[in-house]
Protein backbone atom coordinates (compact mmCIF):
# COMPACT_ATOMS: atom_id res chain seq x y z
CA UNK A 1 0.00 0.00 0.00
CA UNK A 2 2.91 2.37 0.69
CA UNK A 3 4.26 2.20 -2.85
CA UNK A 4 1.19 3.73 -4.60
CA UNK A 5 0.97 6.45 -1.93
CA UNK A 6 4.65 7.31 -2.32
CA UNK A 7 4.32 7.32 -6.09
CA UNK A 8 1.27 9.56 -5.91
CA UNK A 9 3.03 12.01 -3.60
CA UNK A 10 6.08 11.99 -5.84
CA UNK A 11 3.95 12.72 -8.88
CA UNK A 12 2.42 15.73 -7.10
CA UNK A 13 5.87 17.09 -6.23
CA UNK A 14 7.07 16.63 -9.79
CA UNK A 15 3.94 18.33 -11.10
CA UNK A 16 4.38 21.31 -8.77
CA UNK A 17 8.07 21.64 -9.62
CA UNK A 18 7.19 21.55 -13.31
CA UNK A 19 4.76 24.44 -12.75
CA UNK A 20 7.34 26.70 -11.15
CA UNK A 21 6.10 30.19 -10.34
CA UNK A 22 6.57 33.07 -12.73
CA UNK A 23 9.92 34.66 -11.88
CA UNK A 24 10.18 38.46 -11.91
CA UNK A 25 13.42 40.30 -12.55
CA UNK A 26 12.16 43.07 -10.23
CA UNK A 27 8.83 43.69 -8.55
CA UNK A 28 9.70 47.28 -7.62
CA UNK A 29 10.96 49.94 -10.02
CA UNK A 30 12.02 53.53 -9.30
CA UNK A 31 11.75 56.05 -12.13
CA UNK A 32 13.16 59.58 -12.39
CA UNK A 33 11.41 61.44 -15.22
CA UNK A 34 12.61 64.85 -16.36
CA UNK A 35 10.60 68.04 -15.96
CA UNK A 36 9.53 67.81 -19.61
CA UNK A 37 8.23 64.23 -19.42
CA UNK A 38 4.48 63.71 -19.45
CA UNK A 39 4.67 60.00 -18.65
CA UNK A 40 6.85 57.63 -16.67
CA UNK A 41 7.08 54.11 -18.06
CA UNK A 42 8.30 51.04 -16.19
CA UNK A 43 9.06 47.60 -17.64
CA UNK A 44 8.58 44.64 -15.29
CA UNK A 45 10.33 41.67 -16.89
CA UNK A 46 9.45 38.06 -16.13
CA UNK A 47 10.43 34.49 -17.04
CA UNK A 48 8.66 31.15 -16.82
CA UNK A 49 11.32 28.62 -15.74
CA UNK A 50 8.78 25.78 -15.51
CA UNK A 51 7.80 23.09 -17.98
CA UNK A 52 4.20 24.20 -18.45
CA UNK A 53 2.70 27.53 -19.57
CA UNK A 54 1.50 30.22 -17.19
CA UNK A 55 -1.64 32.16 -18.11
CA UNK A 56 -2.52 35.69 -17.04
CA UNK A 57 -5.98 36.05 -15.55
CA UNK A 58 -5.89 39.81 -14.96
CA UNK A 59 -3.52 42.78 -14.88
CA UNK A 60 -4.84 45.98 -13.33
CA UNK A 61 -3.37 49.20 -11.94
CA UNK A 62 -4.20 50.82 -8.60
CA UNK A 63 -5.55 54.08 -10.05
CA UNK A 64 -6.83 55.72 -13.22
CA UNK A 65 -3.58 57.65 -13.76
CA UNK A 66 -1.71 54.38 -14.39
CA UNK A 67 -2.22 51.74 -17.07
CA UNK A 68 -0.64 48.29 -17.35
CA UNK A 69 -0.29 46.01 -20.35
CA UNK A 70 1.15 42.55 -20.86
CA UNK A 71 2.72 41.43 -24.12
CA UNK A 72 0.85 38.12 -24.15
CA UNK A 73 -1.94 36.25 -22.38
CA UNK A 74 0.16 33.13 -21.89
CA UNK A 75 3.83 32.58 -21.13
CA UNK A 76 5.12 29.29 -22.57
CA UNK A 77 7.58 27.10 -20.70
CA UNK A 78 10.93 28.83 -20.72
CA UNK A 79 9.35 31.96 -22.13
CA UNK A 80 10.04 35.56 -21.16
CA UNK A 81 8.18 38.84 -21.46
CA UNK A 82 7.31 42.02 -19.62
CA UNK A 83 4.43 44.05 -18.25
CA UNK A 84 4.56 47.72 -19.15
CA UNK A 85 3.24 50.18 -16.55
CA UNK A 86 2.58 53.74 -17.74
CA UNK A 87 2.05 56.51 -15.19
CA UNK A 88 0.54 59.77 -16.50
CA UNK A 89 2.31 62.53 -14.56
CA UNK A 90 -0.14 65.40 -15.11
CA UNK A 91 0.46 68.15 -12.54
CA UNK A 92 1.76 65.75 -9.88
CA UNK A 93 5.10 66.39 -8.18
CA UNK A 94 7.23 64.68 -5.59
CA UNK A 95 7.20 60.93 -4.93
CA UNK A 96 4.30 58.97 -6.41
CA UNK A 97 3.82 55.27 -5.63
CA UNK A 98 1.48 53.20 -7.81
CA UNK A 99 0.91 49.46 -7.94
CA UNK A 100 -0.06 46.89 -10.56
CA UNK A 101 -1.71 43.64 -9.43
CA UNK A 102 -1.05 40.61 -11.62
CA UNK A 103 -3.10 37.41 -11.29
CA UNK A 104 -2.12 34.17 -13.02
CA UNK A 105 -3.14 30.50 -12.98
CA UNK A 106 0.18 29.60 -11.36
CA UNK A 107 -0.85 27.57 -8.27
CA UNK A 108 2.30 28.50 -6.33
CA UNK A 109 1.86 32.24 -6.70
CA UNK A 110 -1.49 33.34 -8.08
CA UNK A 111 -1.08 37.06 -7.28
CA UNK A 112 1.90 39.42 -7.57
CA UNK A 113 1.92 43.12 -6.73
CA UNK A 114 4.30 45.25 -8.80
CA UNK A 115 5.29 48.65 -7.43
CA UNK A 116 6.13 51.68 -9.55
CA UNK A 117 7.82 54.46 -7.58
CA UNK A 118 8.16 57.69 -9.54
CA UNK A 119 10.22 60.65 -8.31
CA UNK A 120 8.85 63.72 -10.12
CA UNK A 121 10.98 66.88 -9.99
CA UNK A 122 9.32 69.80 -8.21
CA UNK A 123 9.33 73.19 -9.86
CA UNK A 124 9.32 75.01 -6.52
CA UNK A 125 10.43 73.82 -3.10
CA UNK A 126 8.65 75.81 -0.38
CA UNK A 127 9.79 75.86 3.25
CA UNK A 128 7.93 76.16 5.49
CA UNK A 129 4.46 75.81 4.00
CA UNK A 130 2.83 77.01 7.23
CA UNK A 131 3.62 80.10 9.33
CA UNK A 132 1.67 81.18 12.39
CA UNK A 133 1.39 83.72 15.19
CA UNK A 134 -0.26 83.29 18.56
CA UNK A 135 -2.94 85.71 19.65
CA UNK A 136 -1.30 88.74 21.17
CA UNK A 137 2.08 88.20 19.51
CA UNK A 138 3.79 91.11 17.83
CA UNK A 139 2.77 91.12 14.17
CA UNK A 140 6.34 90.75 12.99
CA UNK A 141 6.97 89.29 9.52
CA UNK A 142 7.84 85.65 9.09
CA UNK A 143 9.78 84.24 6.19
CA UNK A 144 8.96 81.53 3.66
CA UNK A 145 11.83 80.40 1.43
CA UNK A 146 11.19 79.32 -2.16
CA UNK A 147 13.83 77.45 -4.18
CA UNK A 148 13.54 76.62 -7.87
CA UNK A 149 14.11 72.96 -8.78
CA UNK A 150 17.30 72.17 -10.68
CA UNK A 151 15.41 71.16 -13.85
CA UNK A 152 13.49 74.45 -14.01
CA UNK A 153 14.08 78.11 -14.73
CA UNK A 154 11.96 80.64 -12.85
CA UNK A 155 12.95 84.31 -12.80
CA UNK A 156 9.94 85.74 -10.99
CA UNK A 157 7.12 84.52 -8.78
CA UNK A 158 3.80 86.07 -7.84
CA UNK A 159 2.32 85.68 -4.36
CA UNK A 160 -1.27 86.57 -3.44
CA UNK A 161 -3.05 86.30 -0.10
CA UNK A 162 -6.65 85.12 0.17
CA UNK A 163 -7.15 87.49 3.12
CA UNK A 164 -6.39 91.24 3.24
CA UNK A 165 -5.38 90.69 6.89
CA UNK A 166 -2.04 89.29 5.69
CA UNK A 167 0.50 90.94 3.44
CA UNK A 168 3.04 88.98 1.40
CA UNK A 169 6.17 90.59 0.03
CA UNK A 170 8.52 88.82 -2.42
CA UNK A 171 12.25 89.38 -2.55
CA UNK A 172 14.42 87.82 -5.27
CA UNK A 173 17.62 86.46 -3.72
CA UNK A 174 19.17 85.17 -6.96
CA UNK A 175 20.37 81.71 -7.97
CA UNK A 176 16.80 80.47 -8.15
CA UNK A 177 15.88 81.46 -4.60
CA UNK A 178 13.14 83.78 -3.33
CA UNK A 179 12.14 85.07 0.09
CA UNK A 180 8.50 85.73 0.98
CA UNK A 181 7.90 87.90 4.05
CA UNK A 182 4.42 87.31 5.44
CA UNK A 183 2.99 89.78 7.97
CA UNK A 184 -0.42 90.06 9.64
CA UNK A 185 -1.95 93.47 10.25
CA UNK A 186 -2.73 92.45 13.83
CA UNK A 187 -2.91 89.28 15.94
CA UNK A 188 -6.03 89.93 18.05
CA UNK A 189 -8.38 87.72 16.06
CA UNK A 190 -8.20 84.11 14.89
CA UNK A 191 -7.74 84.48 11.16
CA UNK A 192 -6.07 82.52 8.38
CA UNK A 193 -4.97 83.04 4.82
CA UNK A 194 -4.01 80.83 1.90
CA UNK A 195 -0.97 82.13 0.05
CA UNK A 196 -0.97 81.31 -3.65
CA UNK A 197 2.54 81.12 -5.10
CA UNK A 198 2.80 81.05 -8.89
CA UNK A 199 5.86 81.08 -11.14
CA UNK A 200 5.86 83.69 -13.88
CA UNK A 201 4.38 82.49 -17.21
CA UNK A 202 3.14 79.24 -15.65
CA UNK A 203 -0.29 77.80 -14.88
CA UNK A 204 1.15 75.77 -12.01
CA UNK A 205 0.32 77.06 -8.52
CA UNK A 206 1.70 76.24 -5.10
CA UNK A 207 0.27 77.01 -1.69
CA UNK A 208 1.29 78.01 1.82
CA UNK A 209 -0.79 78.95 4.87
CA UNK A 210 -0.60 81.82 7.35
CA UNK A 211 -2.66 81.73 10.54
CA UNK A 212 -3.30 83.42 13.89
CA UNK A 213 -3.78 80.66 16.48
CA UNK A 214 -5.06 80.40 20.04
CA UNK A 215 -2.72 81.33 22.85
CA UNK A 216 -1.81 78.35 25.07
CA UNK A 217 -3.67 78.10 28.37
CA UNK A 218 -1.58 79.21 31.37
CA UNK A 219 -1.37 76.45 33.98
Amino acid sequence: MKTPIVAFALSILISLSARAELKWEQTTLELHPTAADKQAIGHFKYQNPGKTPVRFKSVHASCGCTTAQTQKDEVPAGGTGEITATFNIGDRTGTQVKTVTVETDDPTNTKTVLTLRTIIPQQLEISPTFVFWKQGDKPDPKTITVKVGKDFTVKHIKVTSSSPDFQAKVEEKGNGEFKIDVQPQETKNLIASTLTIQPEDSQKVFYATARITNSPTVQ
